[in-house]
């Protein structure tokens, strides 16, 4: 898969992509990312990207020119109708299935605004759609492109030592992950469950199912209105309930 970010801060994200799995996996070329900076398409001598907005107000709105120019400078390297996304708390909210949706594609171009925004017409001409992380505001769009390229990552072949660990993990089936244990075996008097060291494959497979069923109605219920559950399903959740109540 191949990824382009248009960026003020292109070293921010050559970092990030240095570090842990997803990182290795960069380096393996599992994936690839390319960062374009806007500052690279002015044309004035202070190589200015921002302006003052139209209306006043505080801050400084980034000026579409050296944006589009990048934004084309950068879907020209990507492979054809690669999305091109502008990372905004205005977006649709990213998560476990679009990442898993953008993750069979070959390409995907981000876009990291900073100031206070972007100006509209840069949205309306060369954007495809908007995505956001959460509902809370942040100095940049940098940090978004990142948790995006990370949760992608994550999904494409090589980049964990197993896919079943990606399918395995929290939100993989609209569910939160279920509890963890490591040796040693008590910790402070408290010891790890003991269908864990059973052996029993079917009955560890049922457990955790259950726990991840009861961690997501207690914490995400939403999840669960949203996911809908089976028959099995409910009779688990419904024997996690009775366990809770006797604790």
């Amino acid at each position: 898969m191949r990824i382009a970010v248009v960026t003020l801060f292109p070293q921010l994200i050559r970092d990030a992509l240095k570090e842990g799995v997803v990182g290795r996996a960069h380096e393996r070329g599992v994936f690839a990312v390319a960062c374009f900076d806007p500052r690279e398409h002015t044309v004035d001598v202070h190589r200015s990207v921002d302006d003052r907005p139209y209306g006043g107000g505080p801050g400084m709105v980034m000026k579409i020119e050296p944006l589009r120019d990048a934004v084309r400078c950068a879907s020209a390297a990507l492979p054809p109708g690669s999305r091109r996304v502008y990372m905004g708390a205005a977006g649709r909210k990213f998560d476990q299935a679009l990442a898993r949706e953008i993750s069979s594609q070959p390409g995907l171009l981000l876009v990291a605004g900073r100031y206070e925004g972007v100006d509209e017409r840069f949205i309306d001409s060369e954007i495809d759609e908007q995505w956001s992380i959460g509902d809370y505001v942040l100095s940049g769009g940098e940090l978004p492109a990142l948790v995006v390229i990370d949760a992608i990552a994550r999904l494409l072949p090589g980049t964990l030592g197993s896919m079943e660990s990606a399918l395995q993990e929290s939100y993989s089936d609209d569910l939160l992950d279920w509890p963890h244990y490591t040796r040693p075996p008590v910790v402070d008097g408290r010891g790890v469950p003991g269908v864990l060291a059973s052996g029993d494959h079917r009955a560890i497979q049922r457990w955790r199912l259950q726990q991840a069923l009861g961690r997501t109605w207690m914490r995400r219920p939403e999840l669960l209105e949203r996911r809908g559950m089976s028959d099995e399903e409910r009779e688990l959740l419904e024997e996690f309930k009775i366990d809770s109540a006797r604790q």
